[in-house]
């Protein structure tokens, strides 16, 4: 336990900064300790970055492939869930298991004094021995540069600020990015607007009978067993999967992309033919970068990323990192993975508190 601090100072044995997906498995499995842990979120409400994202998102996995450690999702009123959905299981998964969170929390800074880490935050400073960072990437859209992109005088939005597509009616929409979140856009905004599809390679579409619970376990059988990977077919978690909408889109030929262009002007892009084209907005649909600034005190940062022997920190063996991509464990930025990384978190964390 801590010690050498007054004891009206806040100490824990393991802050989780995050109460979305990532966060909350940590927790789950935290919960069969005697550690004395907290989850803070800066979110009002439970959801985590579920909550920013656009209005008729739907997962690509029915319930059952969506679903925490512990407890599966109920049956949602469709094959795949809605963000809704997604967002009230969540709330429910809290609820059922009783995290200790505090809510509206903003990390700022930490810092490590001694053995223990300073964690200062919106509501004030709180120490712990070990740190599970887990906030995502939602607050860090990337963008990619382009040559003259202040010069557009249309709109640029990234997808982690599209809701809907209420405002694109009748105008002309350039949608950028080959994933899923491309995919789902474009499908919604076409049906109001006129759109162009930008992907830097043909996008990868899966087979209709093919969608989330198929592609994670063939990603985890490729991770877990190595043997005969060349005769298998290859699907990445990347590819798209065919949910309603967009087998809707491609029934009215909309699912059709182009090569990126080569610069902006002050009405659209230039393609790399040199012909200008005009566009009203711009949607990104091209990611995210891991959201770190908290971190920034540690010196454990480099290139966006954190040096890691699975989740736990190299530099900084106290700190742990879930739920940011394949860095922090294989498909861990996903519901169906992230268990397997937060158990193994618990795992070492515990077993750092019973060396100590």
């Amino acid at each position: 336990m801590l010690k050498n601090y007054a004891m009206d100072m806040k100490t824990y044995d393991v802050i989780i900064i995050g109460g979305g997906q990532a966060g909350l498995s940590v927790a789950y499995f935290l919960k069969r300790t005697h550690l004395k842990y907290l989850i803070l979120d800066n979110q009002t409400q439970p959801g985590g970055s579920w909550l920013k994202t656009w209005d008729s998102l739907k997962l690509f996995s029915p319930s059952a492939y969506s679903s925490l450690s512990g407890w599966a999702m109920p049956k949602s009123k469709t094959e795949y869930p809605t963000k809704t959905e997604f967002i009230n299981y969540l709330k429910a998964y809290e609820n059922r298991y009783n995290f200790p969170i505090q809510r509206e929390t903003e990390v700022i800074t930490i810092k490590k004094e001694t053995e223990y880490f300073k964690i200062e935050t919106s509501q004030g400073i709180i120490y712990s021995k070990a740190v599970v960072s887990a906030t995502g990437t939602a607050k860090h859209p990337f963008i990619p540069s382009y040559p003259n992109s202040k010069l557009f005088t249309g709109e640029q939005i990234h997808s982690a600020h599209y809701s809907n597509s209420n405002h694109l009616k009748d105008k002309k929409v350039l949608i950028v990015g080959g994933g899923n979140s491309g995919a789902q856009i474009l499908a919604e905004v076409s049906k109001h607007a006129q759109t162009k599809w930008v992907t830097l390679n043909d996008p990868q579409f899966l087979p209709d009978d093919i969608d989330g619970r198929y592609l994670f376990e063939d990603a985890n059988n490729r991770f877990f067993d190595k043997s005969n990977t060349n005769n298998k077919p290859k699907i990445s978690l990347s590819s798209i999967v065919m949910i309603q909408s967009v087998k809707e889109a491609r029934e009215r030929n909309v699912l059709h992309a182009v090569r990126p262009f080569k610069s902006f002007y002050n009405e659209g892009v230039i393609w790399q033919n040199d012909v200008k084209e005009k566009f009203d907005t711009v949607i990104w649909c091209t990611g995210f970068k891991a959201n770190l600034n908290h971190l920034k005190s540690l010196h454990v940062i480099e290139d966006h990323k954190i040096k890691t022997d699975y989740t736990r920190s190299i530099l900084e063996p106290n700190l742990w990192l879930v739920g940011y991509g394949n860095w922090t464990g294989f498909a861990s930025a996903t519901i169906y993975g992230v268990g397997k990384t937060a158990r193994q978190t618990a795992k070492e964390i515990k077993e750092m508190f019973l060396k100590n």
